[in-house]
Formats: C-alpha cells, sequence, structure tokens
C-alpha cells in the first residue's frame, strides 16, 4: 500500500512548473553542451553569468597582456643598455604589469597617454588589431547573452498563479474538472489558451505497456477554448464526458488511480508581444471531487471589482445533491439521460 502511494505523489512536473526528470548516461554531453554554447550561456544561473562576464574581460586583459609583454621581450625591449634614440614597441612598458595596464587600455579604449604602441614593431600593430576584433566579438556574445537573459518571458510566467488544487463540480449542467487561473501584473496577458495532459500508463494492444503515456485534455471557458485577455482570475474547465480520457472517474476510484495533470496557460504580454508559458500539474490526492471554488471577485461601493486572493485557493462543497453521500450512478444516469 505504501509503495502504491508513493507511485502516485511521483510527479514529472512539479508545482511551480520546474522538470523533475533527471537526465543521465549520455554520452557527450559536454560536446553537446558546447554545440549549442549560446543556449548553454542563455541557461546558465547568473553566478556563473557573472563570473563569465568578469573573467571574459580579466583573461583577454591579461592574456593579449603576456602577448605584448613577449613580443617586447622579443623585440630586446628590456635589455639594459640601450641607446637613448632606441623606439621600443610598445612605449614606457618595462615588466608585465606594464603590458597589462596596455592592454587593459587598448581595449577598454581610454586612450594613451604614458603608454603607447609605436610604428616600429608591425606584429605589436598586428597583435593589437587582433585584440580589439577578439574581444570585441567576445563583448557582443556576452553583453548579448545577458540581454537574452533579462528579455526571456520566464520570470513573467511566475506571475501567473494556478489553484493548489482542482475541483470537480457541475457546471451548465454537465460534470466537469476546473482549475483558476489569475494574473498578478496589471499589464494584460492576451491570447490565453489553457491546454492539459494526462500522464499516466497504458498498456498497448500489442501488449507493450509505457510508463508515461500522453493524452491531450481540452479545457475551455464559457464557449470557447481560448481567453481573450487575462485579467481577471478565471476558471477553465474540462468536460468528463466519454470523449476524455478522464472518462470513468467518480469519487471512489479518483485517489486510487495513478495519474498526473499538466496544465500549461501559453500567451502572449501585451507589453512586449513576446511569448510566454507557464504551467503547473495535479496528482489525483490535488483534486476534490464535489467541490467548487470560493468567489473571488468582489465590488466595492465605488463601483470596482476587487480580486480578493485570500479566497483564490479556498474551495467549498459543492450546492448540488448528487454530489452528497454515494450519488455517483445517479450522475451518470444523468448525463446519459440527457444525451438521448
Amino acid at each position: 500500500m505504501t509503495t502504491k502511494k508513493r507511485q502516485i505523489q511521483r510527479r514529472i512536473v512539479s508545482k511551480d512548473g520546474h522538470n523533475n526528470v533527471r537526465i543521465d548516461n549520455v554520452e557527450g554531453m559536454v560536446k553537446l553542451y558546447l554545440h549549442d554554447i549560446w543556449t548553454t550561456v542563455v541557461d546558465m544561473k547568473w553566478r556563473y553569468k557573472l563570473t563569465l562576464f568578469a573573467s571574459t574581460f580579466v583573461m583577454t586583459w591579461f592574456i593579449f597582456g603576456v602577448l605584448f609583454y613577449f613580443i617586447g621581450m622579443g623585440n630586446g625591449d628590456f635589455e639594459s643598455g640601450l641607446s637613448s634614440n632606441y623606439t621600443p614597441c610598445v612605449m614606457n612598458v618595462k615588466t608585465l604589469t606594464g603590458a597589462f595596464l596596455f592592454s587593459l587600455e587598448s581595449q577598454t579604449t581610454i586612450g594613451y597617454g604614458y603608454r603607447y604602441i609605436s610604428e616600429e614593431c608591425p606584429l605589436a600593430i598586428f597583435t593589437l588589431v587582433a585584440q580589439l576584433v577578439i574581444t570585441g566579438l567576445a563583448e557582443i556574445f556576452v553583453t548579448g547573452a545577458f540581454l537574452a537573459k533579462l528579455a526571456r518571458p520566464k520570470k513573467r510566467a511566475e506571475t501567473i498563479k494556478f489553484s493548489q488544487s482542482a475541483v470537480i463540480c457541475r457546471h451548465q449542467g454537465k460534470l466537469c474538472l476546473m482549475v483558476r487561473v489569475a494574473n498578478m501584473r496589471k499589464s494584460l496577458l492576451i491570447q490565453c489558451q489553457l491546454t492539459g495532459k494526462l500522464l499516466h500508463s497504458n498498456m498497448t494492444e500489442e501488449g507493450e505497456k509505457t510508463q508515461i503515456h500522453q493524452s491531450s485534455v481540452d479545457f475551455c471557458m464559457d464557449s470557447s477554448g481560448e481567453c481573450p485577455f487575462l485579467i481577471l482570475p478565471l476558471t477553465f474547465y474540462h468536460v468528463l464526458d466519454e470523449r476524455s480520457p478522464l472518462a470513468g472517474l467518480n469519487e471512489e476510484n479518483l485517489h486510487t488511480r495513478d495519474f498526473e495533470l499538466l496544465v500549461t496557460l501559453n500567451a502572449t504580454m501585451e507589453s512586449t508581444a513576446a511569448t510566454c508559458q507557464s504551467r503547473t500539474s495535479y496528482i489525483p490526492q490535488e483534486i476534490l471531487w464535489g467541490h467548487e471554488f470560493k468567489p473571488v471577485l468582489f465590488s466595492t461601493a465605488g463601483g470596482r471589482y476587487v480580486a480578493d486572493f485570500n479566497f483564490f485557493d479556498k474551495v467549498q462543497v459543492s450546492n448540488d445533491a448528487a454530489f452528497h453521500g454515494n450519488n455517483t450512478e445517479k450522475l451518470k444516469l444523468e448525463q446519459d439521460f440527457k444525451k438521448e
């Protein structure tokens, strides 16, 4: 019994929408990540990205500083007893520290003052040009990765709130599974569409058992599956009829079924026209039979509407008498009668 309960509690997607699947034993994983270096850098955590940003500048300053130092050493700029009219490759650079400072000044375009390059050393001039080209490309790459991470709609998706529980009750005379969704910001989300996937084990006709089988679960609001904009907390529902992958679900077998309902909201941000996606999942223990959501929208004396999120996750027992007691068969008979 304990093993069965643990199987039901296992979930692929957490409540906050993160992936719980671990990838193991992949050959050449590092090579795969390096092939798609842009996505790898964008997906980095901020602490690693800041480290990469700082090390990109420091390492290029140091590497080219070492090159300038070796160029001067090879040209004999550091030898003693040089004549007064001798012109070195880089003026006033006598140590590795001085070469590092010259590299820093060249790359950051601070401007030359005490240290500057001379026209007597073509190799140093070529190295300077190469430094400006290579470091310019590196700075563009790192800065672009910063902007791409900042512009991602991932944080916007975190301001979309799903109800902690789903409920099953009647809606417009039909038995429905309902979830509540809300936008926590004043900026609108347009072209909102809620979709669902039922994840469960399945046995094929050939006798092959698949541990995770995906079935589409259609959600709609009123008469359509698409909401023009999400400005108020809305309730989406899925009709539990014979076409539903949850057909046959009742109060008795709800908590013994082994499945996970993945719910995904796709929307477009009005301010930037970028698409965002937010998701959550429900397991049988988070689906309440015979309950309905409490009202969350109220009107004030000043003629305004107020969404009180103290009631967002609160539910109440349905007033439908068919849900009280063991009336599952009655509900099924009523649905069959309406079809006829």
